[in-house]
């Protein structure tokens, strides 16, 4: 994976109780960046400045879901909340434990 890419981004997040899971992908499907974070307004806005400016985020609509769509709304994201039923390709593959 590589964190560093110019392109428009699209983001995905794994929203939980307590953390969460970012993945980065190009237009193109390419995965750049799979982070979990604490679930903390900070921490989202630093891992969602790395996607650019204007990122296409989709972010599962779980309890407490409204927090981090302030933070994405205010980091300049468009925002599309997705069914957690719905969700499956957003998920930490075995082994690749990083946190940020």
């Amino acid at each position: 994976m590589q964190a560093e890419y110019d392109g428009r981004q699209i983001v995905g997040v794994d929203l939980h109780r307590r953390r969460s899971v970012i993945v980065r992908m190009s237009e193109a499907g390419e995965k750049l960046e799979t982070v979990r974070i604490d679930n903390d307004p900070v921490a989202l806005g630093l891992e969602i400045a790395k996607a650019g400016p204007d990122p296409e985020v989709v972010l599962e609509a779980t309890f407490g879901w409204y927090w981090a769509v302030d933070v994405l709304a205010a980091a300049g994201a468009r925002v599309h909340l997705a069914h957690p039923l719905g969700v499956k390709g957003v998920r930490l593959p075995a082994g690749e434990e990083r946190r940020a």
